[in-house]
Order: C-alpha cells, then sequence, then structure tokens
C-alpha cells in the first residue's frame, strides 16, 4: 500500500477536517479526496463520515487507526535505519526507561560500541508502555522495563532486582515525598503505609524527586543502587524499621527479533548489570 494514503488517513483523523489534512501534507483537497476514496476501495469499508462539521471516523476508521499508525512508524523506521553506514553490518534498536537512561542504558551503549564496533545502534528512551508497543509493532528490537507485558512470543527475563528503601535527609528529614514507582508499587505502599499514601509533594520520576530531596529535604522510597553513595557519604540515612519493597528490571523482547547479534548484545548487558558501578547519577552536593 502506498504510505501516503495511511499518513493522509492519520492527518485526517487527527484534524478531523479533508481541509486541515490538505493544508498539513501541502496538498490538494482533490488529492486527499482521492487518497481516501483509494484506501476506502483496498480496504473495502468506509473510513471517515463526513459532514459540514468535518469528518469523523466511523467504526471501521477507528479500528484502521491503529494499522495506520504502525505503517507509517514502520516505514519511518525502515528509512532511518536503511542503509547502513560504511562499516557497519549490523543495526539494533534497543529501549530503557527514563530512570534507567543513566547509567545501565549509557554503560550498556558504550559497551555495545567497545566490544561490536561494527554494529549500528538505535537507542530509545520512554515509558514502559510506548517501548513495548513499539517491540509489539516491531520497531524495537528489546527493551528494559520495570513492569513486563505478556503477550505470544515474547520474551521476558530479569536482568536485575532491587529494593526501593525508604531514606531521609541527614540534614532535613521532613517532609514525606511520594514517588509513583507504578501500580504494583502504590498497592503494596497504601497498604502498608495507609498514612503516607497521601504526601506533601508527590514525583512521577525517582531521579527528579532524589534531586529534590537533597536540595529541599524530606525523606521518599528510592532504588538502592541509587541511593548507596549518598548513604555512604552521610548526606542520606536509611529510616529505621521501614517497609522494603522489591523492584526489578526486566529485560523484554519478542523471539521473531532472536538473533545471533541480539543475543551477544544482551551478554554485553548482563556484564554491565554485574559491575559494581555507581548508578546514583549524583550532580555536586554540599555536605
Amino acid at each position: 500500500m502506498d504510505i501516503d494514503l495511511a499518513r493522509t488517513f492519520l492527518e485526517i483523523a487527527r484534524y478531523g477536517s479533508f481541509v486541515a489534512a490538505a493544508e498539513r501534507l501541502h496538498v490538494t483537497q482533490t488529492t486527499v479526496t482521492a487518497r481516501v476514496r483509494n484506501l476506502e476501495t483496498q480496504l473495502g469499508c468506509r473510513l471517515f463520515q463526513r459532514s459540514r462539521a468535518g469528518a469523523r471516523l466511523t467504526a471501521e476508521g477507528e479500528r484502521f487507526l491503529g494499522y495506520a499508525d504502525q505503517l507509517v512508524r514502520t516505514w519511518e523506521a525502515a528509512r532511518r535505519d536503511l542503509p547502513l553506514p560504511d562499516g557497519f553490518r549490523e543495526v539494533l534498536s534497543i529501549g530503557g526507561e527514563l530512570s534507567l537512561c543513566n547509567p545501565l542504558m549509557l554503560g550498556w551503549t558504550v559497551r555495545l560500541r567497545r566490544q561490536m564496533p561494527t554494529l549500528a545502534l538505535h537507542v530509545e528512551i520512554g515509558s514502559g508502555e510506548q517501548l513495548q508497543k513499539q517491540l509489539g509493532q516491531g520497531l524495537l528490537d528489546a527493551a528494559l522495563v520495570y513492569r513486563p507485558d505478556y503477550w505470544p512470543g515474547m520474551q521476558v527475563e530479569q536482568v536485575l532486582e532491587e529494593k526501593l528503601i525508604l531514606v531521609r535527609s541527614a540534614q532535613q528529614p521532613e517532609p514525606y515525598l511520594y514517588i509513583d514507582w507504578g501500580p504494583e508499587f502504590r498497592r503494596q505502599h497504601d497498604a502498608a503505609l495507609p498514612e503516607r499514601a497521601h504526601g506533601a509533594s508527590s514525583f512521577s520520576l525517582g531521579p527528579l524527586a532524589l534531586q529534590y530531596m537533597l536540595q529541599c529535604g524530606g525523606s521518599g522510597y528510592f532504588r538502592t543502587r541509587v541511593v548507596h553513595s549518598y548513604l555512604q557519604a552521610g548526606v542520606l540515612e536509611r529510616v529505621p524499621q521501614a517497609p522494603e519493597f522489591i523492584f526489578p528490571t526486566y529485560l523484554v523482547y519478542s523471539r521473531d527479533k532472536d538473533s545471533p547479534a541480539l543475543q551477544r548484545a544482551f551478554a554485553v548487558l548482563r556484564e554491565v548489570v554485574a559491575e559494581d558501578i555507581d548508578w546514583s547519577q549524583r550532580w555536586d552536593y554540599e555536605t
């Protein structure tokens, strides 16, 4: 199928108008209409209900939305990755959640460059949901996530198990900061510490909350490897007799994408995980 048909469909769906889609695509409205007619003929169904107010997706149009998005993304990924630059023989696309980008993803990519110099890399950072959607669409070869989804053909391997521990600023231990580590953490945390279910301040990103606490004080739950150096330096201290929560990291990939290069990349990842490196991502701080 002509990829321009899918792009045109998506623009109409996004802006609700054939006219707006034509302006965005820099083509005439007649061209947009012809593309939609062509697409509907190929699919054998009507995709839009047109009126004076604009264009609204039909039930079939709603169903086609995901397919069209995947078609365009796959084509764009192919154009980005091909052809390979001179001197490179293989390409891998890997992803990781935002709070894993430094040092785990950084360490992995640096080591891949050193050990697999003919490997071209595409690295994607995003939410676990976004990354696993891209895996399902074939846009990523593998991803590191906290909460894997399971579906046929998907391989899931735990590569790291950390704890979430309660720490506090040695100089200013209050107030309590609620860091959202996901639905499973929320369920366990709120059951174990109902009085802490609503913190004075809340964060959806652990690294941001940690830097805030280092500068403004407070207490909250953080990954053990990330706060280890701060605990040793006396900047932070553990809160005694506080519940701990398990927080594993998973490597997820489609078995259809498996290859010798991918397995070698996984071996490199395991080397990085096994090393005793500083995970604090710390900035300069005053003691």
